[in-house]
């Protein structure tokens, strides 16, 4: 099988990301796409993040009625902090016999020389689907020169220019903004009956 790996902490899976996965799952004729739910991700340490059985309720409620989406544990069930090479490593021993996919916007491929390992990571994955970003400047010569044979590897895919972001949602949800249609229902009822993104009292 080919299979999407889609990470991010989903805070909380909204339409924006349904429509990537979604994308990339036909642009890329993938089989499968695995949601991997980071419960902390190094870039964002410090940051206020929803509690993680939360964010797993919601983003099962998101994807739980797509036959070819799946939740992944494999950054939920060990400490972290978790590094995308290291996630691949332990997929590839998870799935032996398939080829893996790592989803990104070309924002992330532009900035993939400042990740962990990135040579290892490159090696790693069977390819790298990277969704267009417009206004994102991509120094394709010098990423090639800085991580060799990037570009065999570089799938990039369209998606529909959706303007919607989870700290947006969380913002509107804390100032009160109608919130409903930028997700599915099952995640709008799971937050108004769990009073998620609410201000700290």
């Amino acid at each position: 099988m080919r299979i999407g790996i889609f990470g991010g902490t989903f805070d909380p899976p909204h339409l924006g990301h349904l429509i990537l996965a979604e994308e990339a799952l036909y642009q890329l004729a993938l089989d499968r796409i695995l949601w991997v739910l980071t419960e902390i991700p190094p870039h964002k340490l410090g940051w206020r993040i929803t509690e993680l059985e939360d964010r797993v309720r919601l983003t099962e409620a998101a994807i739980g009625c797509h036959p070819f989406f799946s939740l992944s544990r494999i950054e939920i069930d060990r400490p972290g902090p978790h590094f995308a090479v290291d996630t691949v490593r332990m997929l590839k021993e998870e799935y032996p016999h398939d080829g893996l996919f790592y989803i990104m916007g070309e924002d992330s491929l532009r900035d993939l020389p400042t990740w962990r390992s990135p040579d290892d990571f490159v090696h790693e994955v069977d390819g790298i689907g990277v969704m267009r970003r417009t206004g994102v400047t991509l120094d394709s010569a010098g990423l090639e020169e800085s991580l060799k044979g990037i570009f065999s590897k570089v799938l990039f895919f369209d998606t529909p220019l959706i303007e919607i972001s989870a700290s947006a949602i969380r913002e509107r949800v804390r100032a009160g903004k109608p919130f409903r249609y930028f997700l599915l229902p099952q995640v709008y009822d799971l937050i108004l009956e769990n009073d998620l993104y609410l201000p700290v009292k």
